[in-house]
């Protein structure tokens, strides 16, 4: 099953399970469906609560906050990432705040889904990898999708936070297969680091034993395993990669074990250079290990630029396979 059809699967199980779910969007409805797709099929099944809207980010997601503050549950659509900066107010403001803001806990059953990432060549406005953003609002929760991840659990776990949360969803996720590590490695789930959609973690033999932990989400599986098998192959590295549903908050905890017997920790996010998830990440892991640590955490991220539209271009400044392979050598370099 493709990322894509998973998705697409998962909003009609949530659909299907709670009649006071809404999916709302600009073009999700059929026969469109969205612009990726993701929403094929809702609006014919239920065609009172899956609703197209105007083109306006800042009043989909008012709308949607003010359906949770009602009781209902609302999944927003935002058709391209970088467009969730219109909504900014809605969510931080609004939505983030009135979990608590009112004497008690309010909950707010909602999630706003933002196709992001570059690697397709839709230049610097429909390319960003915005997380870093909305990391540490204080009532928010950040999830990045993951092809390791089922998509059903982690709306369930969304939704049943009672906070409002934002979902990442690389693009170039949408065709990839699930559960896809290659003919190398093997996948688990790491118990106790964030409830059901827990951090997933993919290895050669034991996740516990490997030279270097590399910590990403969703979006970097692909090139990170890349990454990986080049190292195992061609160097006799080998690495555990953990990969987390749930950005923030983020249970660093179930990770210290494996953490303290690696010669090198590295976290690599597509987000660019600066106040990045990967440095909040990397400060933590500091912070309770820095006496078993036999270097400094490693940070991978895209270069402090705008992304260009012409592919050769934006290979140039987002991360890619062979910016992991090397960071890894450079910090296992003695």
């Amino acid at each position: 099953m493709r990322v894509a059809e998973n998705l697409n699967a998962a909003l009609h199980a949530v659909l299907e399970a709670d009649p006071s779910a809404y999916v709302i969007g600009e073009d999700i409805t059929d026969p469109y469906g969205g612009a990726f797709k993701i929403t094929k099929g809702l609006s014919s099944r239920f065609p009172d609560r899956v609703l197209g809207t105007p083109i306006s980010e800042s009043g989909i997601t008012g709308l949607a906050a003010g359906l949770a503050l009602c009781g209902d549950a609302a999944i927003v659509e935002i058709m391209f990432g970088d467009f969730v900066a219109l909504a900014f107010d809605q969510i931080v403001n609004f939505a983030a705040k009135s979990v608590s803001m009112y004497g008690s806990h309010v909950p707010m059953r909602m999630v706003v889904r933002c196709p992001s990432g570059g690697g397709r060549g839709y230049g610097p406005t429909h390319s960003q990898s915005l997380q870093k953003h909305f990391v540490g609002v204080p009532g928010l929760s950040v999830y990045e999708m993951s092809p390791l991840h089922d998509n059903r659990v982690v709306l369930e776990e969304m939704l049943a936070a009672g906070r409002p949360s934002v979902f990442f969803e690389d693009k170039v996720l949408y065709t990839r297969r699930m559960h896809d590590v290659g003919d190398l490695f093997l996948h688990d789930h790491l118990a106790g680091s964030g409830g059901a959609a827990s951090a997933a973690r993919v290895f050669l033999e034991d996740p516990e034993a490997a030279d270097c932990v590399i910590i990403a989400p969703g979006g970097m599986v692909e090139r990170a395993v890349g990454a990986m098998r080049r190292l195992l192959l061609e160097q006799e590295v080998s690495c555990t990669l953990v990969v987390p549903s749930r950005l923030h908050p983020f249970d660093v905890e179930p990770l210290l074990p494996s953490l303290r017997r690696a010669r090198a920790v590295l976290v690599a996010e597509e987000s660019t250079a600066g106040g990045t998830w990967g440095s909040e990440v990397a400060h933590r892991i500091h912070a309770l290990l820095w006496r078993d640590l036999r270097r400094p955490v490693t940070l991978v991220h895209s270069a402090d630029s705008v992304i260009p539209t012409a592919l050769h271009l934006e290979r140039s400044v987002l991360v890619q396979e062979s910016t992991i392979h090397d960071a890894v050598l450079e910090a296992l370099r003695d």
